[in-house]
């Protein structure tokens, strides 16, 4: 009897051996491969360019990212249309902190940044974030791998899973797409550029250089920190208030400026002051703080279990509560933006 040729089965053949020989990976080859780059990682530089929409406007920020081993990192945020509002986080062999070089202030933290919570923008916290997973979703397309993660933010429930593309030569992360629980993406990270094994000074990761070089490219002068000093206070109003309203707001003069008090009361009720942000002497120690830094879209934040403390756009906030939990101040924050009053 005559056999007929089964034509699939050698093309399906043909495919595997093309798949074979181009080299494409699966999920386990590059978890093991991106476990082995973790093991080695010396040192990066990178840059990206990160857009959030967890406020009432998207923002976007330039972020430079360098990284050597035994635990150093510096961070340094840039709104795209004021590079006087950067911040750094850094983290040397004294802590973790996270500076205003434009008010020569530094905030002090007792914390395990960036070990106990996700950072889109760290290489590392990425790969922990797809190691720690056992459930993370794998897919590859012409250029890169996707892993789809559960991420670990402790005092943000809004944002359960995120999307990592990393490059297929290099295994270098090149977009993150932070989800909520409706899979919309709330914060997006495309990196620019990322540079393994990168040299450093033994100072770039100190305080006082990085508050002393940034502070010089910052600071206003002449006819501009004249008009910034003449400037009156505009208040800001949260669009989100977790149910309470408005009763009071109290205004304090102060010798530079005003301090306003805003006093919203309801199931949830809360306290938020704001008040002219000033320039503090260049030998300022830094302002410590036994909380968590919180990234609020517009600005990086130190939040403690019942305060909130941040600076943006010239103007100190501390809101305040015993009644909002971490996510409400949160959402309250990030609202702030949203319209003022004089």
């Amino acid at each position: 009897m005559r056999k007929v040729f089964n034509w699939k089965l050698l093309i399906f053949g043909l495919l595997i051996l093309v798949l074979a020989a181009c080299g494409e990976k699966s999920q386990e080859d590059v978890v093991k491969k991106l476990s082995e780059n973790l093991e080695k990682l010396s040192s990066y530089k990178a840059q990206a360019e990160m857009t959030m929409n967890t406020g009432q406007e998207e923002q976007k920020f330039n972020i430079d990212i360098w990284h050597k081993k035994d635990g150093y990192y510096r961070v340094s945020l840039s709104s795209n249309l004021d590079d006087k509002g950067s911040q750094i986080i850094l983290k040397n062999k004294d802590g973790v902190f996270v500076l205003t070089p434009a008010l020569n202030k530094s905030f002090k933290f007792q914390s395990e940044w960036p070990q106990n919570s996700s950072q889109p923008y760290l290489y590392q916290s990425l790969i922990n974030d797809v190691l720690k997973d056992g459930e993370a979703a794998f897919e590859a397309n012409d250029s890169h791998y996707v892993f789809r993660t559960k991420t670990n933010y402790q005092s943000n429930n809004n944002l359960p899973n995120q999307e990592i593309y990393f490059d297929k030569k290099t295994l270098t992360p090149a977009t993150v797409k932070v989800l909520d629980k409706d899979n919309n993406v709330l914060v997006e990270v495309n990196f620019a550029s990322f540079e393994l094994d990168s040299k450093f000074a033994e100072d770039d990761f100190s305080v006082d250089k990085n508050l002393a070089a940034s502070a010089a490219s910052a600071a206003p002068s002449g006819e501009e920190a004249v008009s910034e000093s003449k400037q009156v206070l505009s208040v800001m109003l949260p669009e989100y208030t977790a149910g309470a309203e408005l009763a009071e707001q109290k205004n304090v003069e102060l010798e530079n400026g005003n301090r306003v008090i805003l006093t919203f009361t309801g199931e949830r009720s809360f306290t938020l002051v704001e008040e002219h942000a000033e320039v503090l002497p260049t030998l300022s120690e830094p302002k410590e703080v036994k909380g968590e830094i919180v990234n609020l879209g517009h600005t990086v934040a130190a939040l403690t279990d019942k305060t909130l403390e941040w600076s943006y756009d010239g103007v100190d906030y501390i809101l305040a509560s015993d009644e909002l939990t971490k996510d409400e101040m949160i959402q309250v924050a990030e609202s702030v933006q949203g319209k003022s009053t004089k």
